[in-house]
């Protein structure tokens, strides 16, 4: 992956892991695209840089990602890397029937969003130079949390994803995972204060690091995800499993 000279969207940019990477790689000498649901906080993201702007892009609503798309492509032409970071996570109890609001919502959003924003760029992405898409799972798609059983699952589907459309994509799109651990966001309320989770500002410098390697690694793990990541490799899926049972 080049890293200064391109033409970036983030999706999820108005907070979290997605306005960080947003700005360090700004920092680098890219041009950056925010998308997310709340202008006001993708303005937040934006303001005072140059070479960076903001639209807004409800993930959830199939036609608005087209009519997003159109958008991106006509006003940042050079386009040519595409970040899908937009996620929600939300507690849920299977024990008893329930609403399943939360649960549909976090399928379209992590799952979903990433399929149709990759359909939408993937034509204009292949006939670019330099062209990568990323897409951001999560140390928790190789051993599920089970109180976010829905997130768990699609960021394992998101990895499983990735891999397949690597095949698909090689030779025309270069395409990398990336996988956090537990980091220092507000993806559910309070995390960001809470012990135990990875700094935010060292998860990037880690990424960052790892990105710049050549060749660029197809997955983008960092040392604190590797807990998770190797568990059944390392003869430790159940207890670790048993772990995130008693968080």
């Amino acid at each position: 992956m080049k890293m200064s000279g391109n033409t970036i969207l983030i999706t999820g940019g108005g907070s979290g892991i997605g306005r960080a990477l947003a700005h360090r790689l700004h920092d680098m000498g890219n041009h950056v695209i925010v998308a997310g649901r709340k202008l006001g906080a993708l303005e937040q993201t934006i303001a005072g840089r140059e070479r960076m702007a903001a639209i807004t892009l409800d993930v959830e609503d199939s036609a608005a990602i087209k009519a997003f798309a159109a958008q991106v492509k006509a006003e940042h032409p050079g386009l040519n890397i595409l970040i899908n970071n937009a996620g929600i996570m939300r507690p849920e109890n299977l024990t008893a029937a329930r609403d399943l609001s939360d649960a549909e919502a976090t399928v379209v959003t992590n799952l979903l969003g990433p399929i149709r924003l990759t359909d939408a760029f993937i034509d204009h992405l292949a006939a670019q130079e330099d062209a990568v898409i990323v897409n951001v799972s999560s140390a928790l798609a190789f051993v599920p949390l089970p109180a976010t059983p829905t997130y768990s699952a699609t960021k394992a589907a998101i990895h499983f994803y990735t891999l397949a459309l690597r095949q698909q994509l090689k030779g025309k799109v270069e395409v990398i995972e990336l996988v956090p651990p537990g980091v220092q966001t507000e993806l559910q309320p309070g995390q960001s204060k809470q012990e135990g989770f990875l700094p935010l500002d060292a998860f990037i410098d880690e990424v960052l690091g790892l990105l710049q390697r050549q060749p660029t690694p197809a997955e983008i793990c960092v040392e604190r995800a590797g807990f998770l990541r190797n568990a059944e490799a390392e003869g430790r899926f159940d207890k670790t499993l048993e772990m995130l049972s008693a968080l």
